[in-house]
């Protein structure tokens, strides 16, 4: 069943445009990756997908039950984010805000979900740790488990092992795997091409050319080949 539906949609800011008429849907269960050039629009997208920015034109179609407020989002941290003084347990908690309403506390069952979240990413010992002196691993372990307090259908993931070195970019990898395996939704922005065809189900390529397919249909693809060799070419 399809959760997000997206309808010729085109973005940018004010009148310059960066992508047009771009559709693809999105159903229960798929992981689905974004790729594409830098500056193609990758989080743009995203930003528009959870309502933070308006399109130039298009819709998008919420189905399947799915609310605004039930889409977990993890966004690329900037230097701000990494040094915030507040513990494990906080800010996994502040996931739970959606659920809140005008109720100025969590109640017992939201310091249930974030304690079972916590063990679910293996960080319920770094609970009353402060979040700045955690590694980078850590951090983005606490920032999933806060993006699960939101959400038991669908996650968004932007760029989630960006700075992170290859052992544990391969663990984070994994943990979202695994997600999606029990049944969550992924919608990942990766630069890492071969992570994203190892993973995901379906891939949508943004930018001087548009695909939406399955993994599988994109590696036959023209696009899929040019932008495998061109990133070959990066790497050599």
């Amino acid at each position: 069943m399809s959760l997000l539906t997206v309808r010729n949609l085109s973005l940018g800011y004010d009148t310059h445009s960066i992508v047009n008429d771009l559709n693809f849907t999105v159903n229960a269960g798929d992981y689905l990756c974004i790729v594409g050039e830098n500056g193609s629009g990758k989080t743009t997208l995203m930003r528009t997908l959870l309502q933070l920015q308006e399109p130039l034109s298009g819709q998008i179609l919420i189905g399947d039950g799915l609310k605004r407020n039930e889409i977990g989002y993890l966004p690329q941290q900037s230097v701000v984010q990494k040094d915030f003084p507040a513990s494990v347990q906080e800010i996994v908690l502040s996931g739970c805000q959606s659920r809140c309403g005008l109720r100025p506390f969590y109640n017992r069952e939201e310091k249930r979900l974030a304690e079972e979240n916590m063990q679910r990413m293996g960080i319920q010992d770094l609970a009353n740790r402060c979040y700045r002196e955690l590694s980078g691993g850590q951090q983005q372990r606490v920032l999933l488990a806060r993006a699960l307090c939101a959400t038991q259908k669908i996650l968004l993931l932007d760029e989630p092992v960006s700075g992170l070195d290859p052992k544990v970019a391969a663990e984070m990898y994994s943990l979202i795997s695994k997600l999606n395996k029990e049944g969550i939704t992924i919608i990942m922005i990766s630069h890492d091409i071969s992570a994203a065809l190892r993973y995901a189900s379906h891939i949508l390529h943004i930018g001087n050319k548009i695909y939406f397919g399955t993994r599988d249909q994109y590696l036959l693809s023209n696009t899929g080949q040019y932008f495998l060799l061109q990133q070959k070419g990066g790497e050599a």
